[in-house]
């Protein structure tokens, strides 16, 4: 019998069910310490913002409290991670740290040197997949490349077998004789400083409970009308499971296996059109952690190298950039979004497309610029999906939308938001607009604007740009790079 304790080392994948990491815990026979340590310095470039941390505040305590329920403790540390695993062993005696892998350039190569370290010292160390339905290095094409094309990747993927859900933690844990030393939650610092965080109480959940939640509700009430709704930001017609996903506080296979239940219950599967594209937006993401595990520099360098030439606006007093950030643009649907965004750390996902495209084609500024802003606003932020969606907003990524397709703000917001319900709850200083004047209050005759007491430049900017000179700057500044080809 093994006697030595087993450290499960938890990062992103904060739950109890599905847990390879503990199953292989529990199938070693010892008891089991489980530990989170805040190590934001071995992150990198890419520490969770100030959102990400609210919402890992939220999931560590909600962990925890799960964990005490069954006998158990989290054990919390901060500092370098390798420097306290080290600790941990010497107080502990364990003899096997175990823990699920994570994909990021950096985590990986920390990773990489803990686990030769730790094997060459004669500790069972073991890392698992406990985040995604395949592993990035387990996929490639006929040639044995990467994917650079998302139907193509998810057509193969559909093919592979799928990796079963896999058991969890103990319901009764198996506890060492003696816990070691833990800081508090507090003594982590998490809690953003800023006063928006208060709010996102309302309208988040975090931890194991929350996701499973998110996930029944969305399966039972949304699931089947998903093609028509996921476009609509009034309504809730996604999961909203992103930043549950994020932080593992659900897996992809526990998705799969609800989703698939549900068809079979209903005779097919999946039970719908709309099960079939939400399912795809699963693999999106498998597809976003495919690009970043084989192109490492996509967070901060363009996949299609040509576009490191692209002749971007130079904003030196960063009034744009500021403008775009405080939803102060003028135009109301995006406006929305980045308020939508500021008071809720989350953005629906049709409007997040909507201003990306203004920043980067109307405003003609740096991608890299918004995927920093989403990093540290996001509650879902997630270094993989983020990359993507700007890359692929830029028309600089892998599968990407071509730069020449510009969104039109006026017509996005009369085709998504056609009654203005979410223009009029995130821009209030225009919700007494007709529907008519509502995305283009500009157009609107001055009698109008004086009965819904806008005033133009006083209660509500004016357009920053204009759309038509911006779409032709843009699509110019396009034609520059295409004849700057070497």
């Amino acid at each position: 019998m093994i006697n030595s304790p087993t450290i499960v080392w938890l990062r992103q994948d904060l739950r109890l069910a599905d847990q390879p990491a503990f199953a292989a815990a529990v199938k070693r026979g010892a008891t089991i310490i489980p530990i989170f340590i805040w190590d934001p310095t071995g992150e990198g470039d890419w520490a969770p913002g100030g959102a990400s941390q609210w919402w890992l505040n939220k999931s560590l305590l909600n962990l925890g409290k799960e964990i005490e329920h069954r006998g158990g403790r989290l054990v919390l540390r901060r500092g370098d991670s390798q420097a306290e695993l080290d600790a941990l062993l010497v107080e502990t005696g364990a003899g096997a740290v175990y823990w699920c892998r994570r994909y990021e350039p950096g985590v990986i190569e920390r990773d990489g040197q803990i686990k030769h370290e730790l094997r060459e010292r004669g500790i069972d160390c073991e890392s698992f997949n406990g985040g995604l339905l395949h592993e990035p290095h387990t996929i490639t094409n006929k040639q044995g490349r990467p994917f650079q094309v998302f139907t193509p990747y998810w057509r193969h993927c559909l093919s592979l077998d799928k990796t079963a859900v896999a058991e969890g933690a103990p319901a009764q844990w198996p506890a060492p004789a003696q816990w070691p030393d833990s800081v508090e939650l507090a003594d982590l610092s998490l809690t953003p400083k800023r006063d928006w965080a208060d709010a996102f109480d309302a309208h988040h959940e975090p931890g194991e409970i929350g996701a499973s939640k998110c996930l029944i509700t969305f399966l039972d009430r949304a699931v089947d009308d998903y093609v028509d709704q996921r476009n609509i930001p009034s309504k809730v017609g996604t999961s909203r499971l992103s930043p549950h996903l994020h932080f593992g506080e659900i897996s992809p296979r526990q998705i799969w296996a609800a989703t698939e239940k549900l068809g079979a219950e209903k005779g097919t599967f999946p039970s719908s059109n709309g099960a079939r594209v939400f399912l795809s937006e699963v693999g999106w993401r498998e597809f976003a952690h495919h690009l970043l595990f084989h192109f490492r520099n996509t967070p901060t360098q363009p996949l299609r190298q040509e576009f490191e030439r692209f002749p971007w606006r130079e904003d030196a007093d960063g009034e744009l950039l500021k403008a775009w950030q405080r939803g102060q643009t003028g135009y109301p649907i995006v406006d929305a979004g980045m308020r939508e965004l500021w008071a809720t750390g989350w953005m629906h996902n049709r409007v997040r497309m909507v201003v990306a495209s203004f920043l980067v084609k109307h405003l003609r500024l740096p991608w890299q610029h918004g995927a920093e802003w989403f990093w540290n606003t996001l509650v879902d932020a997630d270094l993989a999906a983020n990359t993507l969606g700007w890359q692929w907003s830029a028309g600089c990524g892998a599968d990407a939308a071509p730069y020449f397709r510009v969104f039109a703000p006026v017509l996005q917001g009369l085709k998504f938001d056609t009654e203005g319900t979410y223009v009029r709850r995130w821009v209030p200083e225009v919700a007494d607009l007709p529907d008519k004047y509502l995305h283009a209050p500009w157009d609107a005759p001055a009698e109008v604007l004086g009965r819904a007491k806008v005033a133009l430049g006083e209660t509500y900017p004016r357009p920053i740009v204009d759309h038509k000179a911006a779409r032709n700057a843009a699509l110019a500044a396009y034609q520059k790079l295409r004849e700057s080809r070497p």
